[in-house]
């Protein structure tokens, strides 16, 4: 780890295959009305010509922009890299994809001095196009005001990469970043679980940029992306139970709900052990099995969990289609 330097805000910016995509990223950094900063940029095994791009940013501003070159595994590692390396005071994720507001810097370092019991501080992320024109001034749930993490946090990543500030002692205390996705989302239960306070800055701070990409999780194929969210789901449950999270909550109910959901789709896929994981951790998670748990149970036991989940996904299209007509007779 890097000596830290006081009132340093450190960056991090993973980058792979976006030579055109990262001049506003890290531009965005550079127009912040706050300073000391830093960049780190991450070539995270690029096969164009991003890394020369990237060393021709470090090249005219070496007092403020690094590069590491690394192979390809994955923004989890490529961040962690960066991580070991930053000497800020407080820390800033970023995909290169998206970029910050100039003054996002200047109010959530204000907001921590101001409440110095908060570890984190984020504010409003838009959602825009290619072109910045706003498509949704409030994206996801970032105009709400927590004060924790959790129990939001098991409904959904209800805020972006970008949307929040870390102070450095609260990224270290949670640890490394891991390589399996959604690597983010993990990180921040981890720091859920250290019951760390939050301050909403009240202010619009980020933009997150909806293009055509299949490296956005959101663009991944499900089948491609269960088995790293069976990994996952274990973990954040036993995060939301660290800070305190019931299972009389609403929160839990729903994570109840998802990880039944899924067991139910990789058991139709034909992985037989992750979906009986998954079953048990949707029953421990909820104070009451209810009977289409207990009927996928038996199902599964009796006539195989790969034909248990495709019953219950034809279920659920016949259920769909009901509901369809009904809403058709009804109007």
């Amino acid at each position: 780890m890097s000596e830290i330097i006081l009132n340093l805000v450190t960056t991090i910016i993973p980058v792979y295959n976006r030579p055109k995509m990262i001049y506003k990223a890290v531009e965005s950094v550079l127009e912040q009305t706050y300073r000391p900063i830093e960049i780190i940029l991450v070539n995270d095994g690029s096969t164009d010509d991003t890394p020369q791009v990237l060393d021709q940013m470090a090249s005219k501003l070496p007092d403020i922009v690094r590069v590491i070159h690394k192979k390809n595994e994955g923004p989890g590692l490529a961040r962690e890299a960066a991580r070991l390396l930053a000497r800020g005071e407080f820390i800033q994720y970023l995909d290169s994809d998206d970029w910050l507001l100039p003054n996002k810097f200047e109010d959530q370092v204000r907001a921590l001095r101001e409440h110095p019991e908060c570890g984190i501080a984020y504010g409003v992320s838009m959602y825009v196009d290619d072109e910045g024109n706003v498509l949704n001034p409030v994206s996801r749930w970032t105009g709400r005001k927590f004060d924790y993490l959790f129990p939001a946090l098991l409904v959904r990543r209800w805020w972006h990469t970008h949307t929040p500030l870390f102070r450095r002692n609260v990224s270290d205390a949670a640890g490394a970043i891991h390589e399996r996705q959604p690597e983010d989302w993990d990180l921040e239960a981890r720091m859920g679980a250290l019951n760390i306070r939050l301050v909403h800055c009240e202010s619009t701070v980020s933009c997150q940029r909806e293009h055509a990409s299949g490296d956005r999780v959101s663009e991944v194929i499900l089948e491609d992306y269960l088995p790293d969210e069976a990994w996952f789901l274990p973990r954040l449950y036993h995060c939301a139970l660290k800070a305190g999270v019931k299972h009389d909550t609403h929160e839990m109910k729903h994570f109840s709900r998802w990880a039944f959901m899924r067991a139910r789709d990789l058991g139709a896929m034909g992985d037989v052990d992750t979906a009986w994981e998954l079953l048990k951790l949707a029953e421990k998670s909820s104070l009451n099995v209810d009977l289409s748990m207990k009927f996928v149970s038996l199902s599964a036991k009796s006539i195989g969990w790969p034909l248990t989940g495709k019953l219950c996904k034809l279920r659920d299209r016949l259920n769909f289609i009901k509901k369809s007509r009904r809403c058709i007779i009804t109007t």
